[in-house]
């Protein structure tokens, strides 16, 4: 059962559509490198389509009804938006799912030191990566800075064309010897990854008072007289910080024929903005919308912002509550009534990696959004495996409005797997499937998606908001 490729189907319009969602898209992706930057222009786009605070809305003592829009933001890095239904919300919700973190470097809380008259920062991996992809490349710095008086304060150094930016050495091949005997797992050290961010030397005028000692970390000393007059912020204070080191520079289109997209964090920002535009675009909906755009997918969907956090359980019986619904009885059926797609990136076929996927049950780049019934590893571990009726529910959907789509699996058995947010939600009962976009060189500094699927992607995610 070879699925077509979506591109043989489309229509003038629908090229200019494509075109033009994918134009959002690499902007989003480009401008957006953190979860904390997501979630907030994310935000700002649903305020921009009449949501408005949850917090807000029940602080003037007012009562959801159908066609009622609210978010509820959970701590900067998580974001749920609710598009109420004229259908009551004990029989069930459509929900998409994604999550906005992506693999990347943490700078360490101790993190400035200086060696060899550079200065460093130290730093600790976030999510699977290969060590030896983030040497001699540029990278640039994304997060905030918290100071004991409450003032957060947002850096970013490094995309700004006229702005610096930062690398992590590579020995040289003419010293590789060993290195070169090394497994790409052993290549380098993760706890060498260590960003280069100064190589002068504080002038000792500029730094202390007439007749004093030189400093003993003079690039150091520099480093942090530049973070005080920008940023002022002190040494101290990035103890309380949240600096995330990734790729420098813009999202690309890709291929003479401009059919691809080459980027940072397509995993799993494609499917989170996908999903985002589909539900702000959705109106006049049966059954209540719900779109999450979750953190920490990357390292086990742990923590306060992760989905297995209460936040969206605690969310919607509030949501329940305003709109006359209250009960634990009554959220525990609208759980368990619900239906999702857990909305994440599968990989794609690669012919230069032929032997690790296994043709007919993969992912092809340009043939639709994906359908994974279970993701996994070895014998469908950790995976929420989809039951056959919901299958035949989203294939009905998808052909019903014409949307291309493919089913397919994590590569060959045995020879990998990965894991979603799928089955967390499936503990509450409710229908659940991952889908998403197929995606080349996952967890690489910069991955490929192809138009056609993303807009695809798009277009099921309407579809299954309506339909479902």
């Amino acid at each position: 059962m070879e699925r077509e490729n979506a591109w043989k189907k489309y229509t003038d319009e629908q090229l200019e559509q494509l075109e033009a969602l994918s134009c959002r898209y690499r902007s989003f992706i480009s401008e957006n490198k953190t979860e904390r930057e997501c979630v907030a222009t994310a935000q700002a786009k649903a305020e921009a389509a009449g949501y408005v605070s949850l917090e807000d809305f029940a602080a003037k003592g007012r009562t959801l009804e159908a066609g009622d829009k609210v978010f509820v933001n959970t701590r900067g890095k998580a974001l749920t938006l609710f598009n109420i239904g004229t259908v009551p919300m004990s029989k069930g919700l459509n929900i998409l799912g994604a999550h906005v973190d992506s693999p990347r470097l943490d700078v360490k809380q101790n993190p400035a030191y200086e060696k060899a008259d550079l200065a460093f920062l130290d730093t600790h991996y976030y999510g699977g990566l290969k060590s030896s992809l983030w040497v001699a490349t540029p990278l640039a710095i994304h997060g905030v800075v918290a100071k004991k008086d409450g003032t957060v304060v947002p850096v970013v150094v490094g995309e700004d064309p006229a702005d610096p930016v930062f690398c992590i050495s590579d020995i040289l091949i003419h010293l590789a010897g060993e290195q070169m005997k090394k497994t790409h797992a052993e290549a380098v050290d993760p706890e060498a990854l260590d960003v280069i961010v100064g190589g002068k030397p504080v002038r000792l005028g500029d730094a202390t008072e007439e007749g004093a000692d030189e400093p003993k970390e003079p690039v150091k000393r520099l480093l942090l007289d530049l973070l005080a007059e920008r940023y002022d912020i002190e040494e101290e204070d990035l103890l309380s910080a949240e600096l995330e080191i990734v790729p420098a520079g813009p999202a690309r289109d890709m291929g003479l024929d401009r059919s691809m997209i080459l980027g940072y964090g397509h995993d799993d920002r494609v499917c989170a903005y996908t999903s985002l535009e589909a539900m702000l675009e959705v109106e006049n909906v049966e059954r209540t919308s719900v779109c999450l755009l979750v953190d920490k997918e990357e390292i086990g969907s742990v923590g306060a912002t992760g989905m297995q956090a209460h936040y969206f359980e605690n969310a919607l019986a509030e949501v329940m509550n305003l709109a006359g619904e209250s009960g634990d009885l009554a959220l525990r059926r609208a759980l368990a009534a619900s239906r999702m797609l857990s909305s994440d990136v599968s990989a794609g076929f690669d012919p230069a990696y032929a032997g690790q996927f296994e043709e007919k049950n993969s992912a092809f780049l340009g043939r639709g959004l994906c359908f994974n019934k279970y993701t996994g590893s070895r014998g469908k571990s950790g995976s929420n495996d989809a039951d056959a009726e919901y299958v035949a529910l989203i294939r009905d959907i998808m052909d019903g409005e014409d949307v291309s789509f493919q089913t397919c699996e994590l590569g060959r058995v045995n020879a990998g797997g990965g894991g979603t947010i799928a089955y967390i939600m499936a503990r509450y009962g409710m229908d659940v499937i991952d889908s998403g976009v197929a995606v080349l060189s996952m967890h690489s500094l910069w991955e490929v998606v192809n138009k056609a699927d993303v807009f695809e992607a798009y277009r099921g995610y309407k579809a299954f908001l309506h339909r479902a």
